[in-house]
C-alpha cells in the first residue's frame, strides 16, 4: 500500500440509533476457523439469565487488529485515570458456551 493511500481520511457516519449505544457487562466470545464472535449481554441482578442484546461478527485478522486498539486505549486510560482493578472470582463463560444460547 502507497503512503498516498495510507493517509487517506476515512469519514464514519453513525445513525442516531446506533449513537445511543447498547449497554453491555458480560461478552461471550467464540471462534470458528475463519471467524469471532462476540455477543453482547447483559446479566441483571438475581436474574438466572442473560440476554443477547447486541452480536458483532470478526474475521480473525480484524478481530487482532480490535484487540491492539482495545489495548492501546486502556493502556491511554490507565496511564490518565490509574490502573483498573478487575475482581477475582469474575465470571467466565467458555467459548461453547454460545451452543446452549436460546
Amino acid at each position: 500500500m502507497s503512503n498516498e493511500n495510507m493517509s487517506q481520511e476515512l469519514k464514519i457516519e453513525i445513525g442516531e440509533h446506533e449513537a445511543e449505544g447498547v449497554y453491555s457487562n458480560l461478552v461471550i466470545v467464540s471462534h470458528t476457523d475463519s471467524e469471532f464472535i462476540l455477543d453482547f449481554a447483559r446479566l441483571l441482578p438475581g436474574k438466572p439469565k442473560a440476554k443477547v442484546h447486541s452480536r458483532v461478527i470478526m474475521n480473525p485478522k480484524n478481530c487482532k487488529l480490535f484487540l491492539n486498539a482495545l489495548q492501546d486505549n486502556l493502556n491511554k486510560f490507565e496511564a490518565k485515570f490509574g490502573k483498573i482493578n478487575v475482581m477475582t472470582g469474575m465470571p467466565y463463560i467458555p467459548s461453547d458456551a454460545s451452543e446452549n444460547m436460546q
